[in-house]
């Protein structure tokens, strides 16, 4: 299915029809992250598509503003082989961050202009961005995405890959990495587990570090650096894209992005008692699905039921346990 070229990228932005997982780490299936580009070059880089002719990508995987060389692939699944639903633009400008300090790794942030529009379909779209001031708090779950090495020292993976992470809060990544260089800024952020084993690696470089938001997918991070791939408490960093709203913005004159504005500490006294599928005033009768959204079941030595006061913890009767 091909969408109206006319249609807006912030009205379709992060909306995956074909992707309906929740836990991964696995080969994606195709149309799961109709955002995702493929860059060959001098490198491989990932990237993810803003709008119809706007890549977003890192700053890091060009050298030089020279767009000689370059090709994009949009909705591939495979380096090799078939790919039915792909298609093919070539670069026709570069802009990396004018403040990018390759040393440092900061503002490792480009925008790639396209050399043509590309229409938008179920394995071609948008994702969209956190938008400045966003909060995305320690421990939110976020996927990452590419074709980078499947290992450490390992090779590139044919399939595109996908694999959830959490977050790590900015504070507890700096003291992970503080005997290593770079460190880390607030344009920064970082995602992996304590124990390592699911991470971005080589060749993913530049590509998207997605969340869901509601019915939505935001991208929260761009691929940046690593210390090795998914080593023990070494997350890997991202460029925070809620930092590059006025940047990004200042350079797209036309259909621009979708911003989402992203907290994920919302506090619990903000929407308790909230039911929005319930509609009733009085009653005794079956309840519809989500008319009571706070009611838990709470099965183990005997049955109970219990109330969710908030994120993680849920008030019932002292009976209901012998212990």
């Amino acid at each position: 299915m091909v969408l109206k070229a006319d249609k807006k990228s912030k009205k379709i932005c992060g909306t995956a029809p074909l992707n309906s997982r929740i836990v991964g780490g696995q080969d994606a299936t195709a149309g799961s992250w109709p955002w995702q580009v493929n860059l060959i070059g001098p490198v491989l880089c990932g990237g993810s598509l803003i709008n119809k002719e706007w890549v977003l990508s890192a700053a890091h995987c060009f050298k030089s503003d020279s767009t000689s060389g370059w090709t994009i692939y949009l909705g591939r699944q495979s380096l090799a082989g078939s790919n039915p639903n792909e298609v093919s633009r070539t670069v026709a400008e570069i802009i990396r961050h004018p403040n990018y300090d390759d040393s440092t790794k900061e503002n490792d942030m480009a925008l790639l202009r396209l050399s043509s529009a590309v229409p938008f379909t179920d394995y071609i779209r948008p994702v969209c961005l956190a938008a400045s001031g966003s909060i995305i708090s320690q421990g939110t779950d976020s996927w990452v995405t590419g074709w980078g090495d499947t290992e450490e020292g390992g090779s590139l993976s044919n399939v595109l890959q996908e694999v959830e992470v959490p977050v790590v809060g900015n504070e507890q990544c700096a003291d992970l990495l503080q005997s290593l260089l770079p460190p880390i800024t607030e344009d920064m952020m970082c995602a992996g587990l304590p124990d390592g084993g699911k991470d971005s690696c080589q060749g993913d470089s530049g590509g998207p570090l997605v969340m869901a938001v509601g019915i939505k997918w935001v991208q929260s991070g761009v691929v940046s650096f690593g210390f090795g791939c998914a080593r023990p408490n070494l997350p890997g960093v991202y460029a925070m894209v809620s930092q590059y709203e006025d940047w990004i913005d200042s350079h797209i004159r036309s259909d621009p992005p979708g911003f989402v504005s992203v907290n994920t500490e919302i506090a619990s006294a903000d929407i308790c008692g909230t039911a929005p599928l319930n509609s009733r005033i009085v009653g005794g009768e079956d309840a519809t699905a989500g008319g009571w959204p706070w009611q838990v079941n709470l099965l183990g030595d005997s049955l109970c039921g219990g109330s969710l006061i908030n994120k993680e913890w849920v008030l019932s009767a002292a009976h209901c346990f012998k212990r």
